[in-house]
């Protein structure tokens, strides 16, 4: 007989996958090329190719535009445009204001005015340079900036906040104004936007699409089509990259091979070249930041007044949830006890602009993280000293937004990283390189995260999972949310395969697909995990408790002494196999299938009143960055890097390890390399790897030292108390941005307060060290 290993047990339920570093489910397909994304689909027969064709302007109307060259060219098909829509010209995820074709007015450069659809790819691509297009062109409204003269928003205005901040600054013994500059960023998923759509008859249709939305693609094509959503069956394997970028806009692209698909009869399908992809999708935000911070005589915050400004481009696309988003972090790790935070959402000439890694969170981190800083150097002050003091604590701990932080761990994970990383040994030792050095100089910081975990939308806050146990024992798995690299499948394969007793090769981690679980959320705002997890959790429960009621009858022992552990079932002195058990209780006509179902609890965010409770819990971490700087230059590298991070009770130590080092490097680029340009008339010119910086693995440090914070785990009942680590990591790269402000410093004179624009480039480097020298 099986004896019992020593494993841990929670539940009923014996560990042997979970909280394992168990390798990435399409970690072996991904090295070696084998992985299949919606360009490595086996192409249907008759298979035609879609090429949209870009507007050359920014803002006007189209006075005409003439087909008839692209039409007449070898291979071209047809070609599409606003009136070949059945159904709505609309494919934006709320608003109505985002169409799948320009219909008279060009609100972008790079915005879809028509889409070729041909026997090759090649033949699309060029039979797209023959279309004419004449414009009535109007001078764009691009920046931030350019919007707030205009008064050209996207959105209404939305504040919140407590206490009175006017009072307060005004009784501040300090007051410090600042105007802030925070770029945007490019998503750079390696598979660019991309659909395959498969009709079928009665008008049915088969999208694979990659998209972190399923259901929103599904809504958006039955939308396009005029057909009700049980005609569209989505599909999602895996993605190459996603961060964001395809949570809504992917919609766009499978809405237009769908209605290539719908018009021709045959498969159709759309994958966007690099520029292409570029020009005509969303980044981060990008903002301008205004506001005035006071303190205290020991450098303790007592106000803020703070005024965000954002570019969301010319539709809303998600733009109010994230500038919301926005807000709710402008706090991050600290107490501020009478604050004003307002956010203007300004409509410019640009594409419009969408989720990113953090959903807004970055720039409100970013905003309060270089006060802070500035605020030191006012006081001439180490800048962890001064966070210390306005970190949370016991009788402190209501956030602007009325939340109380109940989980606060923030002081002691940064004492812990303090002691590990030997700070003040090190700012000991850069003080003294820098001053001995007069061109090259060093910077340190040690920098907060304290990220909300939850959809700030309530609605979103919901995910299902389909179980089958088949009569062999082995089991089928799908949920709603999909597969970006980020190792959500292998986690919620680890928790289902616990709950049967199983090993994890026995269960099948299926492609997500609306047929099978309906009206999902996105896979977004680092709740996969957490939500999925516990939807597949509760359907395995499901099957696993008929399974042990009916395996009492057989052992006849109570229910409470069977058990399930090493592809066996238990009863007193008996056992079976798995696959044994699961043959007989078929035979007994026992239910081998069930679905689950999980919300998130305690949400109760209002947005009107700004009250409530908008995040289940906090994700928090700190890093350690140390940089050097050429004055003379601006150059700046990465010299060493220490990051301790909160993800409660890992699922997966060795997935949630690569999340954090891949979120820092992303954050870092963001800050550092990352500059997005467009020209005077709104056209993009960072558009291609060529232009667009992000970082290479020279960028990375050789100290580069990850750890996960081992603090008991997650004091709320998430997935065997697991935190979520999908977007709070790369906020631990503020530490870079903060460490070039600290080596700025020491090139400024004593006293001095310099303002460092995001990204730090060389160029911005320079000129924080000119415009304060100057000064």
């Amino acid at each position: 007989m099986l004896e019992r290993r020593q494993d841990v047990e929670e539940d009923g339920v014996v560990l042997r996958h979970v909280r394992k570093p168990i390798k990435h489910d399409s970690g072996v397909k991904h090295v070696t090329g084998r992985a299949t994304y919606i360009d490595d689909i086996p192409e249907p027969e008759g298979m035609l190719h879609v090429s949209p064709v870009l507007s050359e302007i920014a803002r006007g109307t189209v006075k005409n535009i003439d087909l008839s060259a692209a039409k007449s060219a070898p291979g071209v098909i047809t070609v599409l445009t606003v009136s070949d829509i059945p159904g709505a010209n609309d494919v934006s995820p709320i608003s109505g204001d985002d169409p799948l074709f320009a219909d008279g007015d060009i609100e972008f450069h790079g915005q879809v005015v028509a889409a070729i659809v041909s026997e090759t790819r090649l033949v699309g691509l060029r039979a797209a340079a023959l279309i004419e297009v004449t414009y009535d062109e109007i001078d764009p409204v691009l920046s931030p900036r350019d919007a707030l003269v205009d008064d050209t928003t996207i959105l209404p205005d939305y504040a919140f906040g407590q206490g009175d901040a006017d009072a307060a600054l005004a009784a501040s013994d300090t007051i410090l104004s600042g105007s802030l500059s925070i770029g945007g960023q490019e998503h750079f998923y390696l598979e660019s936007q991309a659909a395959l759509a498969v009709p079928g008859e009665d008008r049915d249709i088969v999208v694979h699409s990659s998209t972190q939305h399923p259901s929103e693609v599904q809504h958006v094509v039955a939308r396009v089509l005029g057909i009700p959503d049980n005609a569209v069956t989505v599909e999602v394997r895996r993605m190459g990259g996603a961060f964001g970028g395809k949570e809504s806009q992917a919609a766009h692209w499978a809405a237009m091979a769908a209605l290539a698909a719908d018009i021709t009869g045959r498969p159709c399908k759309v994958r966007l070249d690099r520029d292409d992809d570029m020009r005509a999708t969303g980044k981060r935000h990008d903002f301008v930041v205004d506001y005035k911070l006071g303190a205290d005589t020991n450098g303790v915050i007592t106000g803020l007044d703070i005024c965000y400004a954002s570019r969301c481009g010319y539709s809303a696309d998600l733009s109010g949830a994230i500038n919301d988003r926005t807000m709710f972090h402008t706090d991050n790790a600290y107490y501020l006890p009478a604050a004003h935070i307002l956010s203007k959402r300004m409509k410019t000439n640009t594409v419009s602009n969408t989720a990113f890694r953090g959903f807004g969170g970055p720039q409100g981190m970013l905003a309060i993280e270089t006060a802070v800083e500035r605020l030191a150097a006012l006081r001439g002050e180490d800048a962890l000293d001064l966070r210390k003091r306005n970190f949370y604590s016991n009788g402190r701990d209501i956030t602007p937004y009325g939340m109380r932080v109940e989980d606060n761990i923030i002081a002691d994970l940064v004492d812990g990283l303090e002691e590990t990383s030997d700070y003040r040994a090190r700012r000991e030792e850069i003080t003294a390189f820098n001053e001995s050095s007069m061109v090259l100089k060093r910077g340190l910081a040690l920098t907060p995260v304290k990220f909300g975990i939850s959809f700030t939308t309530k609605h979103l806050n919901q995910a299902g999972a389909l179980v089958h146990v088949y009569t062999d024992g082995s089991v089928y798995l799908n949920h709603g949310g999909t597969e970006m690299g980020q190792g959500l499948f292998i986690k919620v394969g680890q928790v289902v395969a616990d709950e049967f007793g199983i090993d994890l090769d026995r269960v099948k981690i299926s492609a997500t697909n609306t047929t099978r679980v309906p009206n999902t959320a996105p896979t977004a705002a680092s709740s996969g995990a957490d939500m999925n997890g516990m939807a597949s959790r509760i359907a395995a429960r499901t099957i696993r408790d008929r399974l042990a009621e009916y395996a009492a009858t057989l052992f006849d022992v109570p229910v409470s002494e069977i058990a399930f552990h090493d592809n066996h079932v238990f009863g007193g002195n008996q056992t079976m196999t798995f696959g044994e058990l699961a043959k007989s209780a078929w035979l007994a006509r026992i239910s081998l299938s069930s679905t689950g179902f999980y919300r998130t609890p305690k949400i109760t965010w209002d947005r009107e009143s700004a009250t409530g409770r908008p995040f289940y819990y906090f994700a928090y971490g700190a890093a350690v960055s140390e940089v050097i700087i050429d004055t003379m230059t601006g150059e700046m590298r990465v010299e060493k890097v220490d990051v301790l991070h909160d993800v409660g009770r890992s699922l997966n130590p060795a997935v949630d390890i690569g999340q954090i080092e891949g979120g820092f490097v992303q954050g870092m680029g963001w800050l550092t390399t990352e500059e997005l340009v467009w020209d005077e008339k709104g056209k993009l010119l960072t558009h291609a790897p060529s232009t667009y910086k992000i970082p290479v693995a020279s960028d990375v440090p050789e100290h580069f030292k990850v750890h996960i914070w081992d603090g008991g785990g997650n004091r709320e009942e998430t997935i065997y108390r697991s935190k979520a680590v999908g977007e709070p990591p790369l906020m631990l790269a503020i530490s870079v941005h903060c460490a070039i402000y600290d080596a700025v410093r020491a090139s400024a004179p004593e006293g001095a307060v310099p303002m460092l624009h995001a990204p730090a480039t060389p160029e911005v480097i320079l000129t924080a060290i000119s415009s304060v020298n100057a000064a």
